[in-house]
């Protein structure tokens, strides 16, 4: 039993509530909490007096901040821990947008909420708002405060008015909480380069090169192209600082518990505005470590289980989101592991599934994602993933080498024809994407642009090819079925509903000619929009297909996440088959992901469930299925949500 399902079962006793239940709750869930709290702390800050210290100024904190805490958020916060595990219900389905991007500010996105509801809207994950530095930014992870909203979006009265709205009705709300590191803006940052060694402790500062080069003999390159290295000389204070990401991102010092304390109280601050679920951004990279890649090490765990507790006692009804885009072994470990298993993160995004999906499009083959997907273990049952297709980021190619060699493939060369099929090297390829960060010492490179553009919609559309844009389309609205009716939370990303193709304007952009992945992060086009009902084009299919693919998933309970998935692997390896179970009768996702015909024989329908003497019926087209020759006629990027009576 992990905190949370302890937490529910103590608050349901009789009685327990009293006089002033948010207070009393408070102090059982640090009663419940203490002992791993403690646990977790000392094994990460070793027991001395110093560090005793800060334990104790740690739970005057927690303190603190609870008190902080809003009362109509404490209420929410009861009313979760009584509903149980509410982020894996089917009712939800997300979309990932930029504020400015979207519609100019918060005030802009509130007025088309509308819009967000009529497509089945109801879970948003807003891209950073607070403030940043001017120019280059990292699209807002280059962070200058943690709870102040950047003027360009707005104010922060017009961010509360949006939450406050948000709850009323019933969306839910996830905000980015960049954990790794800060802007060399931030108020600690300058406080460090003016000579303030208390705050040159809170990064990773050295007065030579010594430990910088032992570091960089194992840290890899994230941006190898744009920002070589992990280190940055910072002439104000003459030290290298570590830079991981950019050389204006700073690494922050985690080795210091002061840093943690002082974070918790950032992250407290972000979730007292009315946040819902909060995005732990490169949380794999957290601990450092010399003669490692300082990525996904047991200390990084452990750091985020601590956030994750004390958030808990806190405000129990706020969860954490682990972006950890690693490989499929490692994504599984940020639900948490043996004791912590369950009191890690909530969701994670399901990066394999996303990055499988690719290969499969790419390759027209369905092995690689089978393997891939049974060979990673069943996540707990109290957590859920967050499925999606595209977002604001690139693809990586992060599978696991040992299982393209069990196709018979060699793993370098499988990855350059990704990167071929998908940033037009190969002539024949519908794709049109470009590659990210290609470095040239190893081959590796990531590929960027919209779903449509990668699935061939913008070349069709260029050569006028009515089939190709109808296979297109196909493809679009597969693989969105697939994350719908995947177990956990799909998030559709902006402009992916209408069919958005990639954005070239940011080559002519200083602050963004040099990362290709603006390409994927184009300005919402309202006119098309406006024009959905009246020119039923390919925008007009995608929506529609999209929206009625959402009103189907709201209407099954048994999508919601309760580890009811089975995969079903066929003979046809261009056919993906999985079902979500329950006790009479389940749901078979089929999906085709050839450009041919394809074929299943009934009687492997038979050995999974579905049996024609019992009427199966596709319910994205309220079609009885009928067979052709003794088997299930699959057209092109055909997808089918099955059932029988």
């Amino acid at each position: 039993m992990n905190q949370a399902a302890l937490h529910r079962l103590l608050t349901s006793k009789e009685g327990i509530k009293g006089t002033h239940p948010t207070e009393d709750l408070f102090n059982i869930r640090l009663a419940t909490n203490l002992s791993l709290i403690k646990t977790l702390f000392f094994s990460l800050y070793p027991e001395s007096l110093k560090n005793k210290i800060h334990f104790h100024n740690l739970l005057d904190s927690m303190e603190q901040l609870f008190e902080l805490r809003p009362d109509e958020l404490k209420t929410l916060d009861l009313k979760r821990i009584e509903q149980g595990n509410w982020y894996q219900n089917e009712r939800l389905v997300g979309m990932q947008l930029y504020v400015d991007r979207f519609n100019k500010d918060l005030n802009g996105l509130v007025n088309k909420l509308s819009y967000l509801n009529n497509l089945g809207i109801n879970f948003l994950h807003i891209m950073p708002i607070t403030t940043r530095p001017s120019g280059e930014s990292d699209g807002g992870y280059a962070v200058n405060n943690y709870h102040e909203i950047d003027p360009k979006f707005g104010t922060k009265a017009d961010f509360l008015a949006l939450t406050a709205l948000a709850r009323s009705k019933n969306i839910l709300l996830m905000l980015d909480f960049v954990v790794n590191h800060t802007s060399d803006e931030f108020s600690w940052a300058k406080k460090a380069k003016a000579g303030d060694e208390k705050y040159q402790n809170y990064y990773y500062t050295y007065p030579d090169r010594t430990i910088p080069d032992e570091f960089e003999k194992t840290l890899p390159e994230i941006f190898p192209e744009s920002a070589p290295g992990s280190f940055t000389h910072v002439p104000e204070m003459d030290k290298w600082v570590m830079t991981c990401f950019n050389s204006y991102q700073w690494d922050l010092n985690y080795s210091n518990p002061e840093v943690f304390i002082e974070m918790l109280g950032n992250l407290v601050k972000m979730a007292n505005m009315g946040i819902d679920v909060v995005r732990f951004d490169a949380l794999a990279f957290l601990w450092k470590k010399l003669g490692t890649i300082s990525q996904n090490l047991p200390e990084a765990h452990q750091l985020i289980s601590l956030f994750r507790l004390c958030l808990q006692v806190i405000a129990p009804g706020v969860i954490l989101l682990a972006e950890a885009i690693v490989a499929p072994r490692n994504i599984i470990k940020y639900f948490g592991e043996g004791i912590l298993e369950g009191n890690e993160c909530e969701v994670a995004y399901n990066a394999s599934l996303m990055a499988l999906l690719w290969n499969s499009i790419a390759t027209k083959q369905t092995s690689l994602l089978y393997k891939s997907l049974m060979e990673i273990p069943a996540k707990p049952n109290d957590a859920t993933w967050i499925n999606y297709i595209r977002c604001h980021d690139d693809i990586g190619l992060g599978y696991d080498d040992d299982f393209i060699r069990d196709m018979g493939w060699n793993p370098n060369a499988h990855r350059k024809f990704l990167l071929d099929y998908y940033c037009q090297g190969l002539e024949w390829s519908p794709a049109k994407g470009l590659i990210f960060m290609y470095n040239p010492k190893n081959g590796d490179g990531r590929i960027t642009g919209s779903a449509a553009s990668l699935l061939g919609l913008e070349k069709a559309l260029e050569e006028k090819d009515k089939v190709a844009i109808n296979l297109s389309i196909a493809k679009i609205l597969m693989l969105h079925g697939i994350i719908l009716s995947y177990g956990g939370i799909p998030v559709i990303y902006m402009g992916d509903e209408i069919g958005t193709l990639n954005d070239y304007s940011f080559r002519t952009n200083e602050e963004h000619k040099n990362d290709s992945r603006w390409v994927n992060r184009p300005v919402q086009d309202w006119k098309i929009v406006d024009k959905l009902k009246s020119k039923k084009n390919h925008s007009y299919k995608i929506y529609s297909g999209l929206k009625k693919l959402i009103q189907l998933r709201k209407g099954l309970p048994l999508l919601a996440d309760n580890n009811n998935l089975v995969l079903h692997p066929s003979s046809n390896s261009h056919v993906f088959v999985f079902e979500r179970t329950r006790e009479s009768g389940g749901l078979w996702v089929v999906s085709n992901f050839d450009e041919e015909t394809q074929f299943l024989e009934v009687a492997w329908l038979f050995s999974i469930g579905i049996s024609f003497g019992r009427n199966p019926k596709d319910l994205i087209t309220k079609k009885d299925l009928v067979l052709n020759e003794g088997r299930l006629k699959l057209s092109p990027y055909q997808h089918l949500w099955i059932t029988i009576d």
